[in-house]
């Protein structure tokens, strides 16, 4: 048994569960199986598993919950779809205490729900995904949830509640939850409708600082069309720089209309 242990890789995260039958520490091995290990922290975040009921119980082999239903037939990941199966060579079904997503007998059919092995199931080997382990003496009360009394579907008797459930050491820090992203997309859209108002009224502002300029640019052009037009012999008396004296300049109130915008 202790070779085992030692060739278990080290975990990394560490969630608790507060049940009927008292705490389950579980430790999570989170490099080797970073979606279940991610799925399951986010699912504990937002209150997934409060108030579900471990609804199969099969003595000598393991218990499941997880399911928001209590039916074994609902839950759903945080990505709304299955996701795929994490296996490692070093994480084995060798000894009690797995925890392992559950599945619907096919491949890459991951999504909320879990058990823990109350012993050796090798059988489970390369079909569940095992993403933690019952750490410390708490794995004596998931044995204790192993030996209620069941009717003939494997449903105990007697109720087994996660009453709520905690991460102890997150190793995921860029989680949020997403009854949090709902309450910061309302707070942007707060921000954004007040830019929106700020942007408006900054326009108003423009547009009448505009309009007074405009009146100028009348009163300009109004001047120039009232200015005398030299005649061609003024004209070469004294030219101007860069402008060509021959030739008959245009007549007065005479302009060029601007191109018409494409």
């Amino acid at each position: 048994m202790s070779t085992v242990y030692v060739n278990e890789p080290p975990t990394a995260g560490k969630v608790v569960l507060h049940t009927t039958f008292g705490d389950v520490d579980i430790e999570l091995f989170s490099r080797e199986a970073p979606k279940a290990c991610r799925n399951f922290v986010q699912l504990i975040m937002e209150g997934q598993y409060d108030s579900t009921v471990f609804h199969r119980v099969i003595r000598g082999f393991m218990v499941q919950g997880g399911d928001p239903t209590g039916t074994g037939s609902g839950g759903q990941s945080v990505w709304g779809k299955p996701f795929k199966d994490e296996f490692h060579s070093r994480l084995k079904f060798s000894h009690r205490g797995r925890v392992a997503m559950a599945n619907s007998n096919v491949p890459n059919s991951n999504r909320q729900q879990f058990f823990i092995t109350l012993d050796k199931a090798s059988h489970c080997d390369g079909k569940y995904t095992i993403f933690g382990k019952v750490s410390g003496p708490t794995i004596f009360n998931v044995l204790r949830i192993g030996e209620v009394d069941v009717d003939g579907d494997d449903h105990p008797e007697e109720t087994v509640r996660i009453e709520g459930a905690e991460v102890l050491w997150n190793p995921f820090d860029d989680i949020v939850p997403r009854s949090q992203v709902k309450e910061l997309t309302a707070a942007e859209k707060a921000e954004q409708e007040e830019e929106r108002r700020k942007e408006e009224r900054r326009k108003r502002r423009r547009k009448t600082k505009d309009s007074k300029l405009l009146s100028f640019g009348d009163d300009e052009a109004q001047e120039t069309r009232t200015v005398a037009v030299p005649t061609p012999a003024a004209a070469e008396a004294a030219p101007a720089p860069g402008v060509r004296t021959s030739g008959l300049a245009p007549p007065p109130d005479v302009f060029l209309e601007p191109e018409d915008d494409e």
